[in-house]
């Protein structure tokens, strides 16, 4: 028997077990028809009987009991003699298997299968007052969630125990993320519709982000660019104006938009001619019954055959009798002190919130508490290895200063005091675990190459690992000048090169000289952490541009040596929000100095209509001998990607390459750089240009990080507004490496007055301190995360990571849990030592290695 026609005959059983009363359904059998009538047209059910369906239902709540069992019965033998489904009179048993388990006394949530059809994902329907407890289905099940039980352990059972969910819908749910009940109450909105507050249409203002409401005038879908992009507009209305919005290859959206139809539409407006406009909102259709709700309804994610009516009852049922058990956490006398809501409350609250002010309430409870569980979690992991012992390096004041006096420069009085931190973790018996952050050029090379100088005059061996090639051969270079040669700390044959293209020969013989500890210093990739190389006393790994390297790789290369001392440098400054939380394992140490007579770069926002002006600046430069960057935002353009606006004017690097060395600087060699290149095409062009057979890099952002081309003078961007400014700045500072002036071009897509505003900081300051604070709060972390992101923000649902006042309170309160109890063994920690532990995780294993 179809799905369709399963669904009639639990509906139908019901009623006739509830003796008619038209409650079968919430909100009556009539409610159901829209989406039963989605669900009989895709399976094919004949056309007739569907209308008979319809017709007989609609008008269901205004007849009489007895008419209302005639309808029922007459309905389904009519469906019997069509289908050949088996001759049961409605009131009858009239399926093979069990009805779903409805709790007698509260009969009216009944629907716990969710209609298949994808169109049917916007139906709302929310009823806050009565949801039915979900029950175990089986004595075990029973059993393992019973409530004297611990709560932790409770909410491990499998949705599967909820009544009507088995185990097709668990599959269908554990898309989602979803497989404990656990799961279900940290499975927050996405958004939230505010029923009790609707702005009107003709009240909307450009750049806003809304959710509106309102009927669907008409609708149409046609293609374009030779049928390659399909365009489908609807016309919204709520009386007081009308909104166009638009999709883009989306051509299923179209069932969505039947005239007459009220949907919900959320999304960013924006203006085409004067009118307002929205482009590719989200949509749902709406019940009226929620018009009337005044309440903030919750929008959850969906995935293919769940619809939001059907998870947000199960959601609802799941947060009522379950919320209230989940024991708190966080002491009282916590709660009280930083004024947080209990969690019973949050939790409810978060999910069907009675009020915004609330829904704020819960958002920040649960948002401290993530943070607070971070705080503790890197706590414990920096007391794990400060707890540690490491073999003590010291170096006599006098050696150390003619170190010094030998380079070819004067220190910043930033380096002196970097390499006084770096000097006095080596002598302080335990490992370093140290993050040096300094800006593009403030001189972290030779710190790096001092700490090292201080670790090889003792004897011991140190590795210095980069993520490419090119970025090795340039350390290489570096630490031979600063460590080798005359009167040098190291030979040149005790510092090594190895990298991918290193002879295997020759690597062989690096490896013996690892292995019997001949050679005191090793440069190179991830060659360095392959099984065979072998240290013969590994005490000090340096690791450049960490966050290019993942966990795994960091740790591989530390496990060489026994508690080695561990630095990782950066050229991305990293807002003081981050430094407190994912960084907060790491003893910071900045450097915010440039050198004497670095030359600060000129920076210039030029407008798409002033392109020619960069071009003759190009070629002016080139002409004297340099060479120039041209980066672009996209590799390749692809208007057939549904979610890509087919008009948009993103300029790409391989299209762009071509008509540059065709159209624009023919009399030029052009190289061309970009992400799907394989990793010896990368280095090979990178070689070329440094090499200066190419006079202009045509790129992508994979030149960001660490390429020193000393000739480049001129760094200019398109779609300059697509990046951050702390990945623009890293674009800067690829150029100005040499004695000549340098220049920084920005280019955005459109002349829009907000989105140059911003760019206009690059022109304003050079200080990438100040460009990352701005980036972070303008765009989030994720340009700072790199591989910290997936291990070390996991889990913060709530919590922004641009949230200083709420991170440095999170933070001062794990310090002070810390001090009175580190393993929060107290009574009145326990619980939260249990969450902390339960929180980190299979996260937690990340981490530790992390530092192991």
């Amino acid at each position: 028997m179809k799905p369709s026609l399963i669904k009639l005959q639990k509906f139908f059983k019901l009623e006739a077990e509830r003796e008619y009363d038209n409650r079968a359904v919430l909100g009556g059998l009539s409610r159901m028809l829209e989406p039963w009538e989605a669900e009989a047209r895709q399976e094919g059910l004949p056309e007739d009987l569907i209308s008979a369906v319809l017709s007989r239902l609609r008008d269901y709540n205004r007849l009489s009991p007895a008419s209302r069992q005639e309808a029922l019965q007459g309905l389904w033998r009519r469906i019997q003699s069509e289908t050949g489904t088996a001759p049961l009179p409605v009131g009858e048993e009239i399926d093979d298997q069990p009805p779903p388990q409805v709790p007698q006394e509260r009969p009216q949530k009944v629907e716990t299968d969710a209609p298949p059809a994808e169109e049917q994902t916007a139906n709302v329907d929310i009823e806050m007052q009565s949801a039915p407890e979900p029950e175990p289905k089986s004595a075990a099940e029973s059993e393992q969630i019973k409530p004297g039980k611990s709560t932790l352990s409770a909410l491990n059972a499998p949705v599967t125990v909820l009544p009507g969910v088995g185990p097709k819908y668990a599959k269908t749910l554990e898309r989602l993320g979803l497989e404990t009940l656990e799961d279900m109450l940290y499975f927050f909105p996405r958004r939230y519709d505010d029923y009790s507050y609707l702005k009107p249409i003709n009240r909307l203002e450009y750049g806003e982000q809304v959710t509106v409401i309102g009927t669907v005038q008409n609708a149409t879908t046609r293609k374009v660019r030779d049928g390659k992009v399909t365009i489908t507009e609807g016309v919204i209305s709520d009386g007081t104006g009308n909104l166009r919005a638009t999709w883009f290859n989306q051509p299923w959206i179209s069932k969505k938009l039947r005239p007459g139809v009220q949907v919900v539409l959320s999304g960013k407006i924006d203006q085409y001619l004067g009118r307002i406009t929205m482009n590719s909102p989200e949509i749902e259709q709406i019940d009226q019954q929620n018009l009337h709700t005044n309440r903030i309804v919750p929008v959850y994610p969906l995935t293919a055959n769940i619809t939001q009516r059907w998870l947000r009852q199960l959601m609802h049922r799941v947060v009522t009798y379950w919320a209230p058990k989940i024991e708190d956490t966080l002491p009282e006398s916590l709660r009280k002190t930083n004024d947080l809501a209990d969690i019973t409350q949050a939790i409810f609250q978060i999910h069907f919130p009675d009020s915004i002010d609330q829904l704020k309430s819960a958002r920040h409870r649960l948002a401290f508490e993530e943070i607070l569980y971070l705080q503790l979690g890197m706590l414990a992991q920096k007391r794990a290895w400060q707890e540690r012992t490491a073999r003590v390096f010291t170096v006599p004041d006098d050696w150390l200063q003619n170190e010094i006096e030998k380079l070819p420069f004067q220190l910043t009085s930033a380096q002196h005091n970097a390499l006084t931190n770096v000097r006095s973790d080596l002598a302080s018996g335990h490992p370093m675990n140290r993050l040096l952050q300094g800006d593009v050029g403030s001189g972290k090379t030779v710190i790096a190459a001092l700490g090292i100088g201080i670790v090889v005059r003792n004897t011991a061996q140190a590795a210095l690992m980069a993520p490419t090639s090119i970025l090795a051969e340039q350390h290489y270079a570096s630490m031979k000048q600063i460590l080798a040669g005359e009167q040098g700390i190291l030979s040149e044959a005790q510092i090594r090169l190895m990298i991918g293209a290193t002879p295997e020969s020759e690597k062989n013989q690096i490896r013996e000289g690892l292995a019997n500890g001949e050679i005191k210093l090793v440069i190179g990739t991830h060659a360095l952490i392959e099984e065979p190389v072998i240290f013969a006393d590994l005490q000090l790994t340096i690791i450049d541009e960490q966050h290019r390297f993942g966990v795994e790789q960091r740790a591989a290369l530390r496990d060489k040596g026994e508690n080695p001392h561990l630095m990782v440098m950066t050229a991305t400054p990293i807002p003081r929000s981050l430094a407190l939380t994912v960084y907060g394992d790491l003893d910071l140490l900045v450097m915010d100095e440039m050198p004497p007579g670095r030359q600060a770069i000129d920076t210039h926002i030029l407008l798409p209509r002033e392109r020619e002006r960069a071009y003759t600046l190009i070629r002016k430069e080139i002409s004297q001998g340099s060479q120039a960057f041209i980066i672009y935002p996209l590799i390749e353009n692809n208007a057939a990607d549904g979610d890509q606006d087919p008009f948009e004017t993103s300029q790409a690097a391989v299209d762009e390459h071509l008509r540059l060395q065709n159209e624009v600087f023919p009399e030029y060699m052009l190289g061309l750089l970009h992400g799907k290149l394989k990793p010896d095409e990368k280095e090979q062009t990178m070689k070329s240009f440094r090499d200066g057979e190419y006079q202009i890099l045509v790129s992508t952002s994979v030149v960001e990080v660490g390429v020193d081309i000393p000739n480049a003078t001129v760094m200019m961007v398109e779609g300059a507004n697509r990046f951050g400014l702390a990945q623009l700045h890293q674009f800067r500072g690829r150029v100005g490496r040499g004695d000549a002036k340098s220049y920084c071009l920005l280019i955005p897509e459109s002349e829009d007055a907000a989105e140059n505003e911003r760019l206009s900081a690059m022109v304003t300051t050079n200080d990438g301190f100040v460009l990352a604070e701005m980036d972070l709060d303008q765009r989030g972390p994720g340009d700072f995360l790199g591989t910290r992101q997936s291990g070390y923000t996991k889990h913060l649902q709530l919590a922004s990571l641009t949230d200083l006042h709420l991170i440095e309170k999170a933070q001062q309160t794990a310090k002070s849990l810390f001090s009175q109890d580190p393993d929060l063994s107290q009574p009145e920690h326990q619980n939260l030592g249990e969450a902390l532990a339960h929180f980190w995780g299979q996260n937690g294993h990340e981490i530790r290695s992390d530092i192991s």
